[in-house]
């Protein structure tokens, strides 16, 4: 990044330097994350694999803003997420950031276009609801637009949360766990749409579906809160 902490061509997409991240419980402090090193250039697709407990999901959060690392550095698309204040972070999201979660998070009360125009409404884009419609036109659901999510099935749930993370054309994709509640066809149908739809922005992906993992330009194990040398 230059000296006014602007994205250059050459710097890295992500770059996580001894990022740790622990959390309250109960029972007292626990660590999730342990001295995590990690940079991915822009354009990248990179697999996070692990067994359940090991970190990847803290990681995505802690990629999109919404955790906080507990120490070290978190820079995406050239911000030190550090140093933003929550509105901050909301507004890196908005611009930079698309994520995809395995049980979906639609907005019950909407339809599939109001849920995929939701981000470009909240960026201010003019032609929100056309470009949402091209978008679920092109993960194949123009025929659901005026549909809530009880309506759809978990594959066309799952597009439309996909259709939302790209339509902004975001640098980032984050997907965690984008297949874990699909069948094996349905959820092939999701990944190939996610290389689709995000074949300009770089794509990190949480899964435990080794032929998912085996897409990716690059695996990243991690276990027990550090990434493994892979």
């Amino acid at each position: 990044a230059d000296k006014y902490g602007m994205n250059t061509p050459t710097s890295p997409m992500i770059s996580l330097q001894q990022v740790s991240f622990s959390l309250e419980s109960p029972a007292g402090l626990v660590k999730i994350l342990s001295g995590v090193n990690l940079t991915v250039t822009a354009g990248e697709r990179v697999g996070i694999t692990g067994p359940s407990g090991s970190g990847k999901s803290s990681l995505l959060m802690l990629l999109a803003g919404l955790e906080q690392a507990s120490s070290g550095q978190v820079r995406v698309a050239g911000q030190d997420l550090h140093a933003l204040n929550e509105t901050a972070l909301a507004q890196f999201r908005r611009h930079n950031v698309g994520i995809v979660f395995q049980s979906f998070h639609l907005i019950p009360t909407m339809n599939a276009l109001e849920n995929v125009a939701v981000p470009l409404e909240l960026a201010g884009v003019a032609d929100a609801f056309d470009r949402a419609r091209a978008e679920l036109e092109a993960v194949g659901l123009g025929h659901r637009l005026d549909h809530t999510p009880s309506q759809m099935s978990g594959g066309e749930q799952q597009r439309v949360a996909l259709a939302r993370a790209c339509v902004a054309r975001p640098a980032l994709v984050l997907a965690d766990e984008p297949t874990g509640n699909l069948d094996g066809d349905t959820g092939q149908t999701v990944a190939d749409l996610l290389w689709q739809r995000c074949q300009d922005s770089t794509l990190v992906l949480v899964t435990h579906d080794p032929v998912l993992a085996s897409r990716c330009d690059r695996v990243v194990p991690m276990a027990n809160g550090r990434v493994q040398a892979s």
